[in-house]
């Protein structure tokens, strides 16, 4: 009895080891390779998906919104949104490339607190001016010389494009054509792009009298731009990136 069940256990063992030679299934069956042609085919798919371009911004109260109101209704988020950006936000309101103060501290200052020790970005737009045209004798140039030097060194691969002075009406004061004249300067020497809104003509007419665009698109004060107005100076100034070939960018070549 005992020898025809080692009989029968032995045929058996045998029967399920040629199974397993010939099918390589089982405990002993290695495991399945993945196919060569489906894993570029996957790989080329998930390349081909588009980066969205990140986009980093320093400015005054235009940029980041006076006090009350939310940076995600600035023009920089509202251009994000039209352009499909990653956007981040830097700067303060009062503030620009030469003004500051304890509380205020200048676009230098702020580039290194709150930009510069991110990873590069694709686009940095700094934007500015209009605060510095308050100070007498104002010399913007070098300290706009100074900033776009840093931000070529910490990120080279990063296109700059430089935004003079925003105003709320189409007849700003000398001061601010001085300052304005000063950063297209520096820009045209450091070979950036310089996008001039007062040259534009972005805003017209003056909101307490009720004339051109800046009834619609400036607040009471007389300065700041509405809810609409910034989106109205987002629609401008992708107008301005499109023309540079910077609407896009992470596809833009120097």
């Amino acid at each position: 009895m005992t020898s025809r069940r080692a009989r029968r256990g032995a045929a058996i063992a045998t029967l399920c080891l040629g199974s397993l030679l010939a099918t390589g299934c089982g405990a002993f069956s290695e495991p399945s390779r993945p196919n060569a042609a489906a894993t570029a085919g996957s790989s080329a798919s998930a390349s081909a998906v588009p980066r969205a371009p990140v986009v980093m911004f320093l400015g005054d109260s235009y940029t980041v919104g006076e006090r009350g109101s939310l940076v995600e209704n600035a023009y920089p988020s509202a251009a994000a949104r039209l352009l499909g950006w990653q956007v981040i936000v830097g700067g303060r309101a009062g503030t620009g490339f030469v003004q500051g103060s304890s509380a205020r501290t200048p676009f230098g200052v702020m580039f290194e607190s709150q930009l510069g020790w991110r990873p590069a970005p694709d686009l940095l737009i700094i934007s500015g001016g209009h605060n510095d045209a308050r100070i007498p004798n104002v010399q913007v140039g070098p300290p706009a010389r100074d900033l776009l030097t840093r931000a070529r060194q910490r990120w080279p691969g990063t296109r700059i494009v430089l935004i003079g002075p925003l105003w709320g009406n189409d007849s700003p004061p000398a001061a601010a054509l001085t300052v304005r004249d000063q950063l297209r300067t520096v820009a045209q020497q450091m070979k950036v792009p310089f996008i001039d809104p007062i040259a534009e003509r972005w805003i017209t007419g003056n909101r307490a009298e009720g004339t051109g665009n800046a009834a619609v698109f400036i607040k009471k004060d007389g300065v700041h731009p509405t809810p609409e107005g910034h989106r109205y100076i987002a629609a401008r100034l992708v107008q301005d990136l499109r023309r540079l070939h910077l609407a896009n960018p992470s596809r833009a070549t120097a």
